[in-house]
């Protein structure tokens, strides 16, 4: 991913306590980090010699929306044109859910229309990510 042309940003529910926006936003790292291993960089040492594990290349911008913001974000991901980003969404099922299995279960059984999002992760070409989140403000 080329910092120069691409762009990665997390997108939150403004009304959710930190807690709950921290877990997100860990579960959408991590699940970006599975789909997009090469953003990771390498592992480096400090001045002493001690490892530290790879983190991502580049800034994520972190940006706060209503509910209404983030699920207008998501659909138009559905459209033609948006199908080269990389999008991860959490929602309240998967938030509710104690194991993976009982959310394959709950997810087969909702309709993308019940879901309530709390986050939203995209990676891909700038232009693409500016057009749809160019209007959300950052988290602060």
């Amino acid at each position: 991913m080329d910092q120069k042309s691409e762009k990665c940003v997390m997108i939150f529910d403004r009304t959710l306590p930190t807690g709950i926006i921290a877990n997100t936003a860990a579960i959408l790292g991590i699940t970006l980090g599975k789909h997009l291993p090469e953003v990771v960089g390498s592992d480096v040492k400090d001045q002493s010699g001690k490892d530290h594990l790879g983190i991502i290349r580049f800034p994520v911008p972190i940006l706060q929306g209503s509910a209404e913001d983030i699920r207008a974000i998501r659909e138009a991901l559905y459209q033609p044109g948006f199908e080269e980003l990389t999008a991860v969404d959490f929602s309240d099922l998967a938030q509710q859910c104690r194991t993976y299995a009982e959310f394959q279960q709950k997810m087969a059984q909702s309709s993308e229309s019940q879901l309530q999002y709390l986050g939203l992760a995209i990676c891909g070409p700038k232009k693409k990510i500016n057009k749809l989140t160019g209007s959300i403000p950052l988290l602060r």
